[in-house]
This record gives structure tokens, C-alpha cells and sequence, in this order.
């Protein structure tokens, strides 16, 4: 039985091996095909995106300025905008399941990496934190604004601007 596990164990890490090794001869290309893209630059200047999450999140939400008439239906797609369901005097706020996983998937990775990489950001997580909310809710929150954040920089042709995302969140000085 053992012999079997170890050899089993032996293969699996000779294909984790052979993956990781595929992975990193693609890396470049992608770099390369990504950054000429027109709209890379407004993808990478966003804070935790760097070129593999960016061509990521960009193959999945498609380049197609017009697919998205808005913000809300963009976080829509990307399933990270809350969910209301309501039937007489009952209402429930409930986190999307029927999604894109793999935007989804992608978006809370952004969101994650966000939080050592803008105050803005991680104050937002921290504002949701302290209200209550857990980890991932909070990360979600955070994933549903970088959406609208990155909908707006796409709509206007601007590149990402601390001050610009996160300045009306942040209480006005004494």
C-alpha cells in the first residue's frame, strides 16, 4: 500500500513539475500579447493586476467596449454585485452563485492582492470588516468596487487613480 501511495505521490509531483515549467515558457508570450493590447495600460495601472491576472480578467470579461452598458451589469456578470431576493415583507441580500467562476475566481485574487497594494482598497475591506462583515464578504465588497472602478477607467480611457477611486469614501478632513 505503500509502495502504490509513493508512487503515485512520484507522479503526481513529475506532473506538477512539468506544469510549472509550461507555465513559466508561456509567461512571456502572454506578456508579450497582452501589453499590446490597447487597453493593457489601464489594466496594469490598476492596483494588484499585474499582466497574468490582467489578460486574465480581460479574456473574461471580452474587449468589447460595448458589451457592458454599465457598471452594474458588468459586476453583474462578474457575479460579484449582491443579490436581493424579496417576497412580501421578507428581503435577503445573498452573494451571486450563478456566475462566471472563473471572472469570479479571478476578481477575488484581485481583490486580495488590492489590499497591500492600495489604501483605498484596504481601507474599504477594513471599513466592511469592521462592520461586521467576514473575510471573504468584505473581499467580495472590495471586488464589486474594483469592477465599477475598472468599468469607469474603461469607459473613460483613463488609467487608475488612487485619489480619483477612493476619495469620496474617505471622510472629509476636520
Amino acid at each position: 500500500m505503500a509502495a502504490a501511495f509513493a508512487t503515485s505521490t512520484r507522479a503526481a509531483v513529475g506532473i506538477i513539475t512539468e506544469l510549472n515549467h509550461q507555465i513559466s515558457e508561456l509567461e512571456p508570450s502572454l506578456g508579450q500579447h497582452f501589453e499590446t493590447h490597447p487597453d493593457a495600460d489601464i489594466y496594469l495601472s490598476l492596483p494588484g493586476l499585474g499582466v497574468i491576472l490582467g489578460a486574465r480578467v480581460l479574456g473574461e470579461f471580452g474587449d468589447d467596449p460595448n458589451r457592458f452598458t454599465d457598471a452594474k451589469s458588468r459586476k453583474n456578470y462578474a457575479g460579484t454585485s449582491p443579490l436581493t431576493v424579496a417576497s412580501g415583507k421578507k428581503r435577503a441580500v445573498l452573494a451571486r452563485h450563478v456566475r462566471n467562476r472563473r471572472l469570479y475566481d479571478a476578481i477575488d485574487q484581485w481583490a486580495f492582492t488590492a489590499l497591500t497594494k492600495s489604501p483605498g482598497a484596504r481601507a474599504f475591506y477594513d471599513q466592511h470588516r469592521a462592520a461586521a462583515d467576514l473575510h471573504h464578504q468584505a473581499l467580495r465588497a472590495l471586488g464589486n468596487r474594483l469592477v465599477a472602478i475598472l468599468h469607469g477607467c474603461l469607459r473613460h480611457h483613463t488609467i487608475y487613480n488612487e485619489h480619483t477611486a477612493w476619495a469620496h469614501r474617505l471622510p472629509a478632513a476636520a
